[in-house]
């Protein structure tokens, strides 16, 4: 079911991400951490100004995450994908433009990290372990309906930055699909690799599944714990006091 609100809030949320977070590589020099509050910032301010219409989601591997968890439909996934991927494309498109204006190359900004070439499944593993605590705090904070928005924003902004400051380090990305393959359309890596599709996303999806998986199981555990509780009690007041 096409939902033009949620198309939009995830197209420009997706667009602001990869653009702002991108650029912010060419004024920062390199500082893992200053970059990495960028990526962080930009997404807490998209999960107040948009959480409420699309759930902020501005990256595939949560969609997966949360349609794999039964907290939006398959349906309603794809229409997240295609904005997400078409917002993410326009914003490497976009700052493409501008440096070719001003004499620069869109390569100086698209990074890739030391295990991107070396070590290509120790850099998938990476992905998904990324993937794994992002998707995870959304489905704790968000999905699970326990907590309040305010917090949630907070808490996966923080989670991003931790998620950027490792991810550029060693593959150059923040565990978005959507953010690298934009970026090889333009730049790189490159997109006749199988390694691309394997760690950027293959490794993103991958570290989503086990989040939902730990999410489930933990939260069996919660109605086990809830239910063995109502059982004593039921047990306690089927017992007769003493005459």
């Amino acid at each position: 079911m096409f939902n033009s609100k949620v198309f939009l809030a995830e197209f420009v949320g997706t667009f602001a991400l990869v653009f702002i977070g991108i650029s912010a590589g060419l004024g920062i020099n390199q500082d893992l951490v200053g970059l990495a509050l960028v990526y962080g910032l930009t997404v807490a301010v998209f999960v107040y100004a948009y959480g409420h219409i699309s759930g902020a989601h501005i990256n595939p591997a949560v969609t997966f995450g949360l349609a794999l968890n039964g907290t939006i439909k398959w349906a309603q996934a794809v229409v997240y994908w295609v904005a997400q991927f078409a917002g993410a494309i326009l914003g490497v498109f976009f700052l493409k433009t501008i440096l070719e204006s001003l004499g620069g190359d869109i390569n100086s900004v698209v990074m890739v990290g030391a295990l991107t070439d070396s070590q290509p499944i120790f850099a998938m593993v990476v992905e998904a372990v990324l993937a794994f605590l992002l998707v995870n705090t959304v489905l704790h904070t968000l999905a699970d309906g326990k907590s309040s928005g305010v917090l949630a924003g907070g808490a996966i902004g923080a989670t991003m930055v931790v998620v950027a400051v490792v991810g550029i380090l060693f593959t150059g990305d923040i565990a978005n699909p959507a953010r690298t393959l934009a970026s090889a359309i333009f730049a790189g890596p490159s997109l006749t690799n199988v390694y691309t599709y394997v760690i950027y996303l293959f490794g993103p999806l991958l570290g989503s599944t086990l989040a939902v998986i730990v999410f489930n199981f933990l939260n069996d555990t919660e109605k086990d714990n809830v239910e063995e509780e109502g059982e004593d009690v039921e047990e306690e007041e089927d017992v007769e006091p003493e005459k």
